[in-house]
C-alpha cells in the first residue's frame, strides 16, 4: 500500500509540473444529497409517473421517469436520487441535467483522485483500503472527510497505519496538507491504529517531524498536530515531544507546540511547573517577537490563569 501511495504521489508531482509546493486547500463544504424531492411539494401521485425519457451526461445515459401534471412536467432519475420539473419535457430534462451536476461532479472527482476514468458509481464503503487512502488527497475536502470516516470505521483491521504515517511524511503532493489533517484527526484515537509501543513511537516521531520543519499551516494541519499530541496523547508522548518542539526551526511549528502544551497541562496538571518554565525559557530565546510574547503569556496562563484565552499570533507572511 505504501509503495502504491508513493507512486501516486510521484504522478501527482509530475502532473503539477514537478512542483512540490503545498497547495492551500479551500474549506470543507459538506455535501448534501439528495435534495428534497420537488414532486412532494406538488403532491404528484405514484400513479402519475407513467412516461419515460432520458438525458446524457459525461458519456452516460440516465433513464428518467416522467409525470405530466397540471403543475408541469416532472422527471425523476432513480440512479441519481434526484427530481426536477419544467413547463415542457425538454425544459424538465435540461433542468434535471443541470441540477444533477453536483452529484455528477462529485462522482467524477472521486474517480479522478483514484486515477480511474468516468464516474464513480458505487459507495465508498465498498472501496479497498488503498483507494480510501488515496481519497484523502482529493481536491474536494468533503470527499476526503468521507474517506477518513470509512477508514475510522475499519481501524480495527490494522491495515492502515503504515500508509497513514507515509501521508504524514509526505513533503511532495500538492494536496498533502488536507490529507495530513485527516490522518491527524484519525490519530486522535492512535491506539486504534498503532498496535504496539513501537508503532505508537513511530507515529509520534512522524507528528514531531511534521511540526519540526513546517513550511505553512494550510488546513490548520500543524496546529492540529500540536492538539493531537497535547490533547490526546499527553502522558507518555505528547508532553515531552512538544517541549522539544519549542526549539523547532519552524516558527509555525513552535507556535503549534506552544498551543499544544496548554492541552498537556489540562490533562496533566502535575506538568504545570515544568511546562510554564520551559515556555518562559523559550520566550527568552525565540527569534520571533510574536512567539516570544505568545510563549510568555501562555506560561503565565498555565502557571496562574492569567488569561481566559490566548490568541495565536498570525505571521505577516502567512497567505
Amino acid at each position: 500500500m505504501v509503495r502504491e501511495l508513493r507512486a501516486m504521489v510521484d504522478r501527482a508531482v509530475e502532473r503539477n509540473g514537478g512542483s512540490t509546493v503545498a497547495k492551500k486547500p479551500s474549506h470543507r463544504i459538506k455535501f448534501h444529497w439528495p435534495p428534497h424531492p420537488i414532486s412532494y411539494s406538488y403532491h404528484v401521485l405514484a400513479s402519475d409517473w407513467k412516461g419515460k425519457a432520458s438525458f446524457e451526461a459525461y458519456g452516460d445515459t440516465f433513464e428518467v421517469e416522467v409525470a405530466k401534471t397540471p403543475h408541469g412536467v416532472f422527471g425523476r432519475c432513480n440512479e441519481l436520487w434526484h427530481e426536477d420539473r419544467g413547463e415542457t419535457l425538454g425544459q424538465m430534462l435540461h433542468r434535471l441535467r443541470e441540477s444533477s451536476e453536483p452529484v455528477l461532479a462529485r462522482q467524477i472527482e472521486i474517480n479522478r483522485t483514484l486515477e480511474e476514468p468516468g464516474r464513480f458509481k458505487g459507495h465508498l464503503r465498498s472501496l479497498r483500503p488503498l483507494d480510501l487512502i488515496k481519497l484523502l488527497y482529493s481536491d474536494d475536502r468533503d470527499i476526503a472527510n468521507e474517506a477518513k470516516t470509512e477508514i475510522e470505521k475499519h481501524a480495527s483491521s490494522r491495515v492502515f497505519l503504515n500508509a497513514l504515517i507515509e501521508i504524514l511524511n509526505d513533503r511532495r503532493h500538492p494536496n498533502r496538507r488536507s490529507a495530513q489533517w485527516c490522518v491527524l484527526d484519525l490519530f486522535e484515537d492512535l491506539p486504534s491504529f498503532a498496535t504496539t509501543p513501537d508503532d505508537e513511537e513511530e507515529a509520534v516521531d512522524t507528528m514531531k517531524r511534521l511540526i519540526w520543519d513546517a513550511e505553512d499551516d494550510f488546513a490548520r494541519t500543524i496546529y492540529k498536530a500540536g492538539v493531537v499530541l497535547g490533547g490526546h496523547i499527553p502522558d507518555q508522548y505528547g508532553g515531552p515531544t512538544l517541549l522539544e518542539c519549542l526549539h523547532a526551526p519552524s516558527k509555525i511549528g513552535r507556535r503549534s507546540a506552544i498551543h499544544g502544551l496548554f492541552h498537556v497541562v489540562e490533562w496533566n496538571p502535575q506538568m504545570r511547573e515544568v511546562v510554564a518554565n520551559a515556555l518562559r525559557e523559550a520566550a527568552k530565546v525565540d527569534t520571533d517577537q510574536q512567539l516570544q510574547e505568545f510563549a510568555s503569556r501562555m506560561a503565565d496562563d498555565i502557571a496562574f490563569g492569567a488569561a481566559d484565552h490566548i490568541q495565536e499570533p498570525m505571521f505577516p507572511d502567512e497567505p
